[in-house]
């Protein structure tokens, strides 16, 4: 029991960042993934592993280092410009993001407790905004790690089916690769939902927030933290295992999706009941169950994520008062930031678009914002004069040229495909 509290105490930042990757927005796509191409892109779960983990290390890594987020080194180091166009893409990314989760949410309580839509999207709001404005820090972190461990549930259901194996050994392990539309389009939504900007800015703010429940640093921004061997140590052992974790629990989605609804014919998922309730007849009720808590539990975890993210980054540009370790009479801007985003977000519901279609679509719309703000964060990371002596190995700077060149790529040959059909 006492190695279980030491192992979940080191977990942090990482693995609630991990955790919250896998967010409704996630779970559509790669319930999507599952239903139109079967087990044949299960391959990308093992591709985006190391990349995702090396670009969340380097976030972390910056946040650590500086005890800035990232808006905040940007705005120090760099120019206006560069810093508006930043924030800007991850603000509507994350308004998008932030309104199909809620959605999606409010669509699984609608199946599991009957109570409609539009009740369920305003309760599911109010939720997150009291627990992010009104719960301290150290209990609000504690809330979030142990609300990540509802993604289990995706990992259970898949023992529930019953799985070719060495076909999904053989997917896994060997790329299947085409040039066809819809196989390029989900290929952008995977890469957008697991290496998200939001994430960037997350981690990197949540870092100086442990910097600051430690007394290592009094306030977001200003300071120099004293750095440790040991700190970068731990930083990069949560964050492997948050990576871990969520490209396992993709790689379970697709699992469950592929061998279930796809092999029996059903190719499209446009929302949350409609693959709950389709797993229903072909998986059981439990399946059913566990698919539509996983929504729920994510959903509770990741709109205060994306909400945060975008008000950090504002904030940190605008140099007010920022922090969840600071009360809402400390931070009026920070929460209200927060707090609009969010209900901006609830807006986006009132569209008419289908919350699946919507979620996937964010997916897609983070894949085209990632590479330019993934540049700069490699570049910031081998900046000696930001970095003190903690900058990029060769190996980081490979690995992370690399996932830039393919998601760039990628996101043209996609925009290619939509402007000259």
């Amino acid at each position: 029991m006492k190695k279980i509290k030491k192992f979940l105490k080191i977990l942090g930042p990482g693995f609630i960042t991990g955790a919250s990757d896998d967010d409704p927005s996630g779970i559509a796509t790669y319930a999507q993934t599952g239903a139109q191409f079967g087990y044949s892109q299960l391959w990308t779960s093992l591709f985006s592993f190391p990349f995702m983990t090396v670009m969340q290390e380097m976030c972390g890594r910056i946040g650590l280092v500086t005890g800035r987020g990232l808006a905040g080194v940007i705005r120090e180091h760099y120019s206006r410009t560069l810093l508006y166009g930043a924030v800007a893409l991850l603000l509507i990314a994350n308004t998008i993001n932030i309104g199909a989760d809620l959605g999606a949410m409010a669509s699984a309580g609608q199946l599991l407790f009957g109570i409609p839509f539009f009740v369920w999207l305003i309760i599911v709001t109010v939720i997150t905004l009291l627990l992010e404005i009104f719960v301290s820090y150290p209990v609000y972190a504690k809330f979030l790690k142990y609300l990540a461990l509802s993604l289990f549930a995706y990992v259970i259901v898949v023992f529930v089916v019953k799985q070719d194996w060495g076909a999904i050994v053989f997917s896994t392990l060997i790329p299947q690769l085409s040039l066809d539309k819809a196989y390029i389009l989900n290929i952008v939504a995977i890469l957008g939902t697991t290496i998200s900007p939001y994430l960037f800015f997350w981690q990197a703010d949540e870092e100086v927030e442990e910097e600051i429940e430690h007394k290592k640093l009094k306030v977001l921004g200003r300071g120099i933290p004293h750095i440790a061997r040991n700190d970068i140590r731990e930083m990069r052992f949560d964050t492997f295992l948050g990576m871990f974790f969520s490209n396992l629990v993709m790689f379970f989605i697709i699992v469950t999706v592929a061998s279930t609804l796809h092999l029996n014919g059903i190719t499209k998922i446009e929302t949350a009941d409609q693959a709950a309730q389709a797993l229903r007849p072909i998986a059981g009720d439990f399946a059913s169950l566990l698919f539509s808590l996983g929504i729920l539990g994510t959903g509770f975890l990741a709109v205060p994520i994306l909400s945060g993210s975008a008000s950090y980054a504002i904030a940190e540009s605008m140099r007010w008062n920022a922090g969840l370790s600071k009360k809402f009479n400390q931070a009026h801007g920070f929460y209200g930031i927060i707090a609009l985003a969010t209900f901006v977000g609830l807006l986006v519901n009132f569209s008419g678009i289908k919350p699946f279609t919507m979620l996937y679509y964010a997916a897609v719309l983070n894949g085209i914002t990632a590479p330019p703000l993934m540049l700069l964060i490699l570049i910031i990371a081998n900046n000696k004069k930001i970095m003190r002596g903690h900058t990029n190995s060769l190996l980081m700077n490979i690995l992370s040229i690399i996932i830039i060149l393919v998601m760039a790529i990628a996101a043209i040959i996609l925009l290619s495909t939509l402007l000259f059909k």
